[in-house]
This record gives C-alpha cells, sequence and structure tokens, in this order.
C-alpha cells in the first residue's frame, strides 16, 4: 500500500470514530432491568467497531512513516485499546459471564468471526526487541553455567576400543539391513520370471500391441486429468486444502517485505525528526528566549503593581504545585488570581473542620446503606457503563487530528519528512515552560524585596494546597523492603539459579486453535447455557493478558485485572496461553509451582523473602508473568498426607499481600492453571483469582480445526481418504492434547516418507486414539458445577432462574386473559 492509501485508511477511520463518540454519551445512562438485551446489543456493536478500529490502527502505526502523525496514532492506538477493555468489562458485568455470544450482532453489523479476532499491537514486540534480546543473553549465560553441573555424569564415558565395538555393530547392521533388502527384490524378480515361464507369454503383432498401449495410456491420461479437474473444482469452494505450493516471492512475501521497508524508512525519519526538535528547541530559546524572560517579567511586575493599586498589599506569589506564574498568564485580572488564591486558602481550612464531622457521618451512612446497597445498588451498576478514562483520550487525539492533519495533502509531505510549522509551535511551549520556571524564582525573590521596601513586610510561604479530603479509597501501604542492599542483578541470578525465574518457549497465541461458537444465541433463545468456544479462550486471554500487559499507558488507564485462574481439563492447552501471553508481550516468566518451590527458602521468613523478591524483581522487570501451576495445591481444603512435606499452603498468605499492593502501571499478573479446583477452598481461591476462565473441551467445530491444522503442521496434506470431519465426530470427548498425541503416533518420520506411495486413512488415526482417555462426562459436569458456585456464576445462574421465572408469569397471564 502506498502512503496515500494509508492517509485514506486513516480518515475513513476518523469517520468511524466520529460516530462512535456521538453514541458514548447513551451508555452512560441508568437501564431498567426489562431493557437488559438492548443494553447488551448496544455494548456488544460498540466493542466489534472499536476493536475494527484497533485492527485499523495498528496497521497505520505500524506502516505510516511521518513521525508526527506517528505519535498521534499512538496515543489513539493505546486509547482505542483502553476501551476495549472498558467496554469488554462493561458487557461482563451486563451478561455476568466472562464469554458472550456475539453471533447475532456478528450477522447484523454484516462482520465475520474473524472480526472477533483480538488484534495484538505489533509495536508491543518490535519497540521492545533490543531489551528482550540482552535478557535472553543473560538468562542464557546464566543457565550455561549451571548446565555442566547437571550435564557431567549424564553421558558414560567410552573407551577407544569400545567405541570402535560400538560403530563396527552399526555399520555391520546397517549392511545386513541392505543386504536383505537386496535379496527380497532379486527373490521377486525370479518368481516373476518363473510365473510368466509356466504360463506362456501371448503374442500380440505390432499393431495390436500398439493399440493396447494406446488404450492404456490413453485411460491413464484421463482418469489423472478427471481426478485434477475434480481436486480443483474441491478446493475452489474450499472443500480441500490448496496443494498448490507458495511462490517465494509471491504477493504475502512481497507485501512483507514492504512492510519491512517501511519500518526502516520510519527509523531514519525518527532519528532525522530527532535531530529537528533539538535544533528546533536550542534555536527558539536562543532567539525568542530572551524576548519571552523580558516579556513574563514586564506582565509579573504588571500582575504585582495592579493587585497592589487594588488591595493595598503586594500578592502573594502562586505556588509551583499551582502552575506558579502560569496562572498569571492564564488571561484572567488580577483580582480574579487574588480571589482564586484566597478561596483555595479558605477551603483548605474548612475541609480539615469538615473531616472529623465526615468520618463519623460515613460510619453511619455505611451501616445504614449496607442493606439498600446490595438490593437497590446492583441493578443500576449492572446495567449502566462506568466512566471512561479513555474517551477523553480519544476525543483529545480525535481533535488534534480534525485540527492539524485532516486537511492536509500529501503534496506537503513528499518525502514523508515532519512539519515544520507544527513541531515549532510544540517546541515553543516546551521553551516557555522552562523559561517560566526561572522567571518565577526570579519574580519571587523581586517580590520579597519589594515587599521589604514598599510595606516593611516579611513574606510568608504560601502552603502548597492539600489533597481533596473526600472519600479516603484506602491507603496503600508500602511494602517493606527486605533486600535494600542486595543489587537487582544478585536477585535476579538467584531466582535463575533456583529455577522460579524461568526461559519461556516462544508460542504464538494464534497457535491456540479454535473456532467460535456460531449458535450462541439461539441456546440462549433456547435457555441451555451455551459454553465457551476455545477461540473466547484465546480472545479473553488477548483481552485481560497480552492488551494490558504490553503497553505501560494501556495498564494505568484500562480496568485493573491482577489476577486469572484458568480452569480445565488436562490437555486443555493451559501452560500454553501462560507461554502466549510470555510471548507476545515479552514478559519474563517466574514459576511459584507448589512442586517447584519445595526445599527453598525454608521457614516464615524464608516465605515472606520469596514472594518479596519475586515481586520485587517482577516489577523491576515488568510486564512479568508469575504462574502457579496445580493452583488448587496453594489453597487446600485438607492437604493429603503425601503432600505434606511439600506444604503447598505455605505463600497462601503472603501471596495475597503481595497481589494487593499491584496498583495501575504495575505490570505483573499472577496466572493459575489447575484442573481439581473442586479440592481448593473457594473464599480464598475467588478472592485471590479476580477473573475465573473455565476451559471445557473442544466443540465439534473446534476439533475439525484442529485435526485439520494439526495435521498441516506436520507435514501432511489432506487427501480424498482423509475425512476430517468423521473425525471430528469420533473424537468428541478427547482434549487438544490427545488429538495431537494421536496425530504425533500416527505421523512418525517414515510414514511421512511414505504419503506419496500410500496417502494417510481415517483409520490410521482411530488406534491411537483409543488408548487414550478422553474427557468424561461426570468430570466435565462437575467444573461446571463448580465454576457456577464462583461469583460471577452465581450470579449469572440467579439471572437466568430470574428470567425463567418472568417468562412463566407471562404466560401465565396470557392464559388467564385467554380464559
Amino acid at each position: 500500500m502506498s502512503e496515500a492509501a494509508y492517509q485514506r485508511l486513516w480518515d475513513s477511520s476518523h469517520l468511524i470514530l466520529e460516530e462512535l463518540l456521538d453514541q458514548e454519551p447513551l451508555l452512560g445512562e441508568a437501564v431498567s432491568e426489562s431493557e437488559r438485551q438492548p443494553f447488551q446489543y448496544r455494548l456488544s456493536s460498540l466493542y466489534l467497531h472499536y476493536l475494527g478500529l484497533l485492527r485499523r490502527f495498528d496497521t497505520l502505526y505500524d506502516q505510516m512513516v511521518q513521525p508526527q502523525k506517528r505519535r498521534l496514532l499512538r496515543r489513539l492506538l493505546d486509547s482505542v485499546a483502553c476501551r476495549v477493555l472498558e467496554l469488554k468489562d462493561d458487557l461482563v458485568r451486563a451478561d455476568l459471564c466472562e464469554t458472550h455470544c456475539l453471533d447475532q450482532v456478528l450477522q447484523d453489523l454484516k462482520l465475520t468471526p474473524a472480526d472477533l479476532e483480538v488484534p495484538i499491537p505489533r509495536y508491543f514486540e518490535l519497540e521492545r526487541s533490543s531489551i528482550l534480546k540482552e535478557r535472553e543473553h543473560m538468562l542464557v549465560e546464566l543457565l550455561s553455567r549451571l548446565k555442566p553441573e547437571i550435564s557431567e555424569g549424564s553421558f558414560p564415558i567410552l573407551s577407544r576400543t569400545e567405541a570402535i565395538i560400538l560403530l563396527q555393530k552399526a555399520e555391520r547392521a546397517r549392511q545386513g539391513r541392505l543386504r536383505a533388502t537386496f535379496m527380497r527384490e532379486i527373490r521377486k524378480e525370479e518368481e516373476r520370471d518363473r510365473k510368466i515361464r509356466e504360463e506362456g507369454r501371448f503374442k500380440f503383432s505390432q499393431d495390436e500391441a500398439a493399440v493396447t498401449i494406446q488404450k492404456v495410456w490413453k485411460g491413464y491420461l484421463q482418469r489423472k486429468r478427471t481426478q485434477q479437474d475434480r481436486r480443483t473444482e474441491m478446493e475452489f469452494i474450499g472443500m480441500l486444502p490448496s496443494a498448490s505450493p507458495v511462490e517465494p516471492m509471491g504477493a504475502r512475501s512481497q507485501a512483507s517485505l514492504g512492510a519491512d521497508v517501511r519500518r526502516l524508512r520510519q527509523t531514519e525519519k525518527e532519528e532525522e525528526f530527532q535531530l529537528a526538535v533539538v535544533k528546533a528547541h536550542d534555536h527558539l530559546r536562543e532567539v525568542e528566549g530572551p524576548d519571552m524572560k523580558e516579556k513574563m517579567k514586564e506582565q509579573i511586575r504588571q500582575w504585582f503593581i495592579e493587585c497592589h493599586a487594588l488591595t493595598g498589599r503586594f500578592p502573594d506569589y502562586p505556588d509551583e504545585s499551582l502552575g506558579g506564574s502560569s496562572l498569571i498568564f492564564a488571561d484572567k485580572t488580577p483580582e480574579q488570581v487574588r480571589m482564586e488564591l484566597e478561596v483555595q486558602v479558605q477551603e483548605n481550612k474548612k475541609k480539615e473542620q469538615e473531616k472529623s464531622k465526615e468520618k463519623e457521618k460515613e460510619e453511619e451512612e455505611k451501616q445504614k446503606k449496607k442493606g439498600e446497597k446490595t438490593k437497590k445498588g446492583e441493578a443500576d451498576t449492572m446495567l449502566r457503563a462506568l466512566p471512561s478514562k479513555s474517551v477523553p483520550a480519544i476525543n483529545a487525539g480525535h481533535k488534534e487530528y480534525t485540527n492539524l492533519w485532516k486537511n492536509r495533502f500529501d503534496s506537503l509531505f513528499p518525502s514523508q519528512s515532519f512539519d515544520s510549522e507544527t513541531l515549532k509551535i510544540e517546541e515553543r511551549k516546551d521553551v516557555e515552560q522552562e523559561i517560566r520556571i526561572q522567571v518565577d524564582d526570579l519574580m519571587r525573590q523581586e517580590l520579597k524585596n519589594l515587599r521589604l521596601a514598599v510595606d516593611r513586610e516579611e513574606t510568608r510561604p504560601v502552603k502548597p494546597p492539600k489533597k481533596k479530603a473526600g472519600k479516603k479509597p484506602g491507603k496503600k501501604k508500602k511494602e517493606k523492603d527486605l533486600t535494600p542492599d542486595r543489587p537487582m542483578d544478585s536477585l535476579f541470578e538467584e531466582l535463575v539459579v533456583l529455577g522460579l525465574l524461568k526461559k519461556s518457549e516462544t508460542v504464538p497465541l494464534k497457535d491456540y486453535i479454535g473456532d467460535c461458537l456460531y449458535l450462541g444465541s439461539a441456546l440462549n433463545l433456547a435457555n441451555k447455557l451455551p459454553m465457551p468456544s476455545l477461540a473466547d479462550i484465546r480472545q479473553n486471554m488477548a483481552l485481560y493478558g497480552i492488551l494490558r500487559l504490553g503497553s505501560p499507558d494501556i495498564h494505568s488507564m484500562a480496568p485493573l485485572i491482577r489476577s486469572i485462574l484458568l480452569v480445565g481439563p488436562s490437555g486443555m492447552g493451559k501452560k500454553m496461553l501462560v507461554k502466549a501471553v510470555c510471548t507476545e508481550t515479552g514478559a519474563n516468566l517466574f514459576d511459584l509451582s507448589p512442586e517447584n518451590l519445595q526445599g527453598k527458602y525454608p521457614g516464615k521468613t524464608g516465605v515472606q523473602m520469596l514472594v518479596h523478591v519475586v515481586f520485587k524483581v517482577a516489577r523491576y522487570l515488568q510486564p512479568s508473568v508469575i504462574w502457579i501451576g496445580n493452583a488448587e495445591k496453594t489453597f487446600y481444603k485438607r492437604v493429603p498426607k503425601e503432600e505434606e512435606e511439600m506444604d503447598p499452603k505455605r505463600i497462601k498468605k503472603d501471596l495475597t499481600k503481595a497481589l494487593r499492593l499491584l496498583s495501575p502501571g504495575d505490570r505483573v499478573m499472577l496466572i493459575g492453571t489447575t484442573d481439581r479446583p473442586q479440592v481448593a477452598e473457594m473464599k480464598g481461591l475467588c478472592r485471590t483469582y479476580e477473573r475465573i476462565l473455565l476451559l471445557p473441551r473442544p466443540d465439534y467445530a473446534s476439533r475439525y480445526v484442529l485435526w485439520r491444522h494439526m495435521i498441516e503442521a506436520q507435514g501432511a496434506q489432506g487427501t480424498q481418504h482423509l475425512d476430517i470431519s468423521a473425525l471430528a465426530k469420533v473424537s468428541d470427548g478427547y482434549t487438544a492434547g490427545c488429538i495431537l498425541q494421536a496425530i504425533q503416533a500416527v505421523l512418525t518420520e517414515r510414514r511421512l516418507l511414505q504419503l506419496s506411495k500410500r496417502p494417510l486413512l481415517t483409520s490410521e488415526f482411530l488406534g491411537p486414539l483409543a488408548k487414550l482417555d478422553p474427557v468424561y462426562r461426570e468430570e466435565e459436569e462437575s467444573l461446571k458445577d463448580w465454576y457456577f458456585k464462583t461469583p460471577l456464576g452465581k450470579k449469572r445462574m440467579k439471572l437466568l432462574k430470574d428470567q425463567d421465572a418472568a417468562e412463566e408469569a407471562k404466560l401465565a397471564k396470557e392464559k388467564k386473559k385467554k380464559k
């Protein structure tokens, strides 16, 4: 795509954004319980539109070259991503469920299931590539020091004669196998010749022989042509995968090459822009700086004189925390500035007096309103979107685009360099701010001298305004630093040596294969509870984990989520999702699984030190993922006897305390995985993990996609003899891990070499699949029952019961009317 095409995409994106911003005020209105479905529909359509905008802005930020446009695009991209997360949070509160049936909304908006996929901004990986390489190099160095100790005794040392004997045995065995194959071929030929001699050879004339050869050859060619035509037709309608090899320099490779070239141009233009910024800043400070300084001084002196003429005394100089002399330059008269300062002082005194009264009132009101909040407040909060932090930022970005870039033409920037006029305007503000601080220091001293000379009065320092003394959100306790004298490098090395900080495998999120649920709305109408699909789980991990950890700006604005619990049978890819979060965000992986903690940091003080060191290093090297495998063991109702030595519950208290200290901007996330949550204490588990995602066994659509993708990933292609639909039906109840094991058992290296002569058959996979244990109905039902006992699950079940009761009441009324 050319720069003009990206400019058109940007213009069309802002037209969509303008329409969405007009719809935003409607979400803040309270909606009654009877209008729940229209409210959910409105939220869902906005969510899908913002997802599309996120995809567009990501493409634009990745490919646009002009540095000033890219800065605005980055702010818009982060703000839109934050808005997507806010709408997801509103959808969860409206649906009382972590997954949503958006098939009807997709159909109405004429979108495809691909539009549901959450785009992961490319700059997460590209802008942190150098830091990630350095960190990986450090990890490799530390692990290489440990490897010799582990691997010294793993290989037996052979003497020279023993090694020669071993090689001779292997070579003789190879020669024997070759000789046996050669003799087998000779015997077959001898058998063939013997049969021909016994039966007698039929003699053809020259013409008969030619006709026979032609007949056989033409029949072969026609069958091959018909088979090829049939395959082409099936590929065209999408019933068979394309077998044509992809050219090395096809359209996709050329497009990716063009994208890489544009990224190189971005770095060049960014360097030019940074040099221009420094030059413009220095030029403005040298040329316009002295005039600015004198003008500011004159204005402040004039303000002194006017205030003295009005009040008979010189004013108090505004404190730096209030903005300093910027208050004077805000187009206000001296009286207004003086009145504002006096009002602030009076307000501070009143607030201090009212503090004690408010505390007493709050305690009384809390006790009175507890019952009212639980009964009346819940419905209102569920059906009203929370105030957004990102919409003002999106509005500001949209206005900046409208004022600066909307009516600009590409002819103004033929080489995609910066706009010097816009740069000067921005730098002039920075220079004014620098000079204002210097002028404030000088004028404070001048004001002090004036007071001594004219009024013979010593200046009293102005107290900076105190923070609003309203409801205190709760004082954030500062964590004691248990390792103040130790450098971060030594703590990092200690965690690597003990195996608590691990190198994560590279697993992109797109490798978590699964299709979406196409009949969710139909199931809802039939009063059947739809279970989440694998695509829903993938999207939730992108929203809850990757988008939040990938950018500090998104994390600080988005609703705070500190922890996620993945619940599902083994083989569903829970660990894979943890690795995918680390891969997509470049996060460090800390392993606090009970099995991994055994024998490390013993004692009560040891546990405190363990949690403190892990969270301290995690904050320093953010983004970070703290993974707890078998998370149910940390919250056991009753510890089994065989696990008493392990003491799996020892980090329970310190873990919850450390989690509470995480605030917006701390890109640290706890992710737990479990397949037996029933044995854990429900209260403690739900208090620690804020989001609980249930991973049920895959449905038919996901199994079909899994079979097809995994077979192709192993190097085989689907043929007419391989019925993937039958395999998807037969494998009902099996997890993705079981399907992968069955495919790996069949598609060995030897079998892959035989594919050209012996194509794959459906029956080959049945034997290995039958040897594996499926997820039985009882196991899945027990997981579902446990999930519906969680706080969100209870609310969901209550909502469904209320809806059923309302429908029954309506039917009863209709029957009475008919009678």
